[in-house]
């Protein structure tokens, strides 16, 4: 019915701004582009759901209704948003691979398997897989299979029936995979984590005051502030549950490195320190590419979402720099606006230009 509206808009052209005006529009015509889902109900829906309008600030966008069930969302029983034709070509075939990965969540996600199945060719598989959802079939399977793991821990309390249930073929492939992503082994998550350890500090250095923690697998936070307390309530609001110990002595490299930095004494040479961070899929890409920047260079959102392949999702790129757990070693100050604006920073804009400032005089 709207085939000649919707083939002129890919997925990927659509802003969060302009699907959010489509929403308040409920414009049929772009009900398959994508999903909305609102926080507060747990609920996703198609643009056109009749159902009334939400803040803009509980919504969350998503490409295929499977992405928002990954997240935990469910179908909104009105509009049936799991039904809605795609207008994309390639959000079908998306759809199906996503379908038939859920369902064999013990297979790996093979190229060539998934392409002979769907019949297309294993260049387009990929390249559409990127295109919609932004990772590989391979990510999203392993994404998937841990928000299963994850899952199975919390109901049933032992790690043997939830890696099989999840998908896992040995207690070794889990502990090497969901180790890395959850941060801790898979039976400490199960009870909370309530005896994980992290030891942290708080010193003084030019930005105000820096408090670095960190666990016995790498560097979990990195923040700035102006005192010591107001550091520490955010440690314990973002791992309330941790054995938390003050100890300078076991961070003194790191915060050397981090002050050196901080002080121009670092040269051009990256803070290249071990990092123990929970991140989604998309968050790590973004993480990662940020990395990359050179000292003493910006890149705008737009060309930090170019980079990562997802052209469209600037604001998204915005959204993981500002849940950025760890100052200056995960860059984030470096990402600026178009216009040449410096943009947000989670730990204050002031602090912001003065890092651009010394980095930049650094290296000339």
């Amino acid at each position: 019915m709207f085939a000649s509206v919707s083939r002129a808009v890919a997925v990927s052209d659509l802003s969060a701004e302009r699907r959010w005006r489509i929403v308040l529009a409920r414009d049929r015509r772009y009900d398959g582009a994508f999903v909305y889902a609102v926080r507060s109900t747990g609920i996703y829906c198609r643009p056109s759901c009749p159902s009334r309008r939400p803040r803009r600030h509980l919504v969350d966008f998503f490409p295929v209704p499977e992405v928002a069930e990954r997240a935990g969302f469910r179908p909104c029983r009105r509009c049936r948003p799991g039904e809605a034709e795609a207008p994309d070509p390639g959000v079908p075939l998306v759809r199906t691979v996503c379908q038939l990965i859920d369902a064999h969540p013990d297979r790996p996600a093979r190229l060539s398997a998934l392409s002979a199945h769907t019949g297309v060719t294993t260049h387009r598989l990929l390249r559409t897989f990127h295109r919609v959802l932004g990772v590989s079939p391979r990510q999203y399977r392993d994404a998937r299979r841990l928000e299963r793991f994850k899952t199975e821990l919390r109901s049933r309390r032992r790690v043997s029936p939830a890696l099989y249930e999840a998908g896992y073929g040995s207690t070794s492939r889990v502990y090497e995979r969901a180790h890395a992503q959850l941060g801790m082994t898979p039976a400490i998550y199960s009870r909370g984590a309530p005896r994980t350890r992290i030891a942290y500090t708080v010193v003084p250095c030019a930005l105000g005051r820096l408090l670095v923690a960190t666990t016995d697998r790498g560097i979990c936070r990195v923040s700035l502030g102006s005192g010591a307390e107001e550091l520490e309530a955010g440690l314990r609001a973002e791992f309330p549950a941790a054995e938390l110990r003050r100890d300078r002595r076991a961070l003194a490299a790191a915060v050397g490195a981090i002050l050196r930095y901080l002080d121009g004494r670092k040269g051009t040479a990256p803070l290249d320190l071990p990092l123990d961070v929970r991140a989604t899929a998309f968050q790590r890409r973004v993480w990662e590419a940020l990395r990359r920047i050179p000292y003493g260079s910006t890149r705008s959102y737009t060309e930090v979402a170019r980079a990562i392949g997802r052209p469209s999702a600037t604001r998204a790129v915005a959204r993981a720099c500002a849940t950025n757990p760890a100052a200056l070693v995960i860059p984030c100050h470096r990402v600026v606006s178009a216009d040449g604006g410096l943009g947000g920073y989670r730990w204050g804009v002031k602090r912001k230009r003065t890092l651009l400032e010394r980095e930049r005089a650094a290296v000339r």
